[in-house]
């Protein structure tokens, strides 16, 4: 049983244990979601600190507490997991009190930052978190728990545009679907990785229930659907060439890494997973960027 991490080195645990980088997946498309909405409110890309701080902090902390929640939930089963069984809370480095202090300590932020954005951010603040920390959940029942984590994404769009303008409007929900299947697709290419422990274990995902070549069939169909929702989402904000151009972008980068990953060939499965898809989401939100400002 490793030392359990206590200050500074407990903190740098705890921003591992909730893979803090990966929060570049969802983060660029709420900007572009923020952006947009500026664009209409206001007539600038720019809504102003207060509100370009606050869903940052929102956003951040949400995603913190479904991390630290989905660690806490599964630490039995990923102390099974050859893959996983290093993770902070089975290995001992972190406690199950730390972990759940953290949890609640990032929940009470969240809600604490979407009040002070507008009332109904706060009042949609309960079904934005539970959707995320739902996803814990699902794969204990159903194997489309990829697609509910990807809706958990996807809200970060709308979030940001309800933040900027005080209302859902249409021209958004695309991007959230967008992001919904784009996150279901790379998500399924990550669970290649434990199909076997999965069966052992009574857990549900798509190679689990369909194997890996059909699960891959519907990663490719959900990239796909990614790009007819995202551009769907550019005729109804009357997007100009340069975000017409990121798509493309998007749409290169997630056939890259489709290619990357096969049913008997497993070795690339972190560039495809992460690497890739963070180009993809910092390069459509840097095309946008320039669209705009351009």
């Amino acid at each position: 049983m490793a030392v359990q991490a206590r200050g500074f080195t407990a903190f740098r645990e705890f921003l591992e244990m909730i893979k803090f980088e990966h929060s570049i997946f969802a983060l660029p498309f709420a900007m572009i979601g923020m952006i947009w909405a500026s664009v209409i409110e206001f007539e600038s890309p720019w809504p102003g600190w207060r509100i370009f701080l606050l869903i940052v902090l929102a956003m951040v902390s949400a995603r913190s507490a479904a991390m630290a929640f989905n660690r806490i939930h599964d630490r039995k089963i990923d102390a099974k997991n050859p893959r996983t069984k290093t993770r902070a809370i089975p290995a001992g480095i972190l406690s199950l009190r730390q972990s759940n202090i953290f949890f609640f300590g990032s929940c009470i932020v969240f809600f604490v930052a979407a009040g002070l954005i507008n009332q109904l951010t706060l009042v949609l603040s309960p079904i934005a978190l539970g959707l995320t920390i739902f996803y814990s959940t699902t794969k204990r029942f159903t194997a489309l728990c990829h697609f509910v984590l990807g809706a958990s994404l996807g809200v970060a769009p709308l979030a940001a545009w309800i933040a900027v303008r005080g209302r859902l409007d249409m021209e958004i929900v695309p991007l959230g679907l967008a992001v919904m299947f784009w996150t279901a697709g790379f998500d399924i290419i990550y669970s290649l990785q434990d199909e076997d422990f999965d069966k052992s274990e009574n857990l549900r995902s798509l190679p689990e229930s369909l194997g890996k070549a059909n699960a891959l069939v519907v990663s490719r169909l959900s990239h796909a659907l990614c790009i007819f929702c995202f551009s769907a989402t550019l005729v109804l904000v009357n997007a100009q060439l340069l975000t017409w151009l990121g798509l493309g972008f998007l749409a290169l980068i997630l056939a890259w890494e489709q290619s990357l990953v096969k049913p008997n060939d497993l070795s690339k499965v972190n560039m495809a997973f992460f690497t890739l898809n963070g180009f993809a989401a910092i390069g459509v939100f840097l095309f946008v960027l320039a669209d705009v400002f351009l």
